[in-house]
């Protein structure tokens, strides 16, 4: 079971993340949601696609850009399409 946590809650959690580059990816329905908010941010990776990114707030602290997913991956990556990673101090305990 994987957990990602931050500011001590547990913000998603599942038994069947996908492993990419050392990154644990969440299925979407593995996230407690009311944590994140939409973030303008994107980045290019040149294999997966466009990654979109989220915000997580938890007991009234932002962490900006936490959590990263790909809407649209390429289809060497369309086995994460809408899954969830994290960054930025969140800690990922498998």
């Amino acid at each position: 079971m994987a957990k990602a946590i931050w500011n001590g809650v547990v913000i998603a959690e599942s038994n069947r993340t996908e492993m990419i580059e050392g990154n644990h990816y969440f299925p979407p329905e593995t996230v407690k949601t009311e944590f994140f908010s939409a973030s303008a941010k994107k980045t290019i990776c040149g294999w997966k696609g466009e990654a979109s990114y989220y915000d997580v707030e938890v007991n009234g602290q932002v962490n900006q850009n936490a959590a990263w997913y790909y809407p649209n991956p390429k289809p060497a990556a369309n086995n994460i399409k809408g899954y969830i990673a994290f960054w930025r101090g969140v800690k990922v305990e498998s």
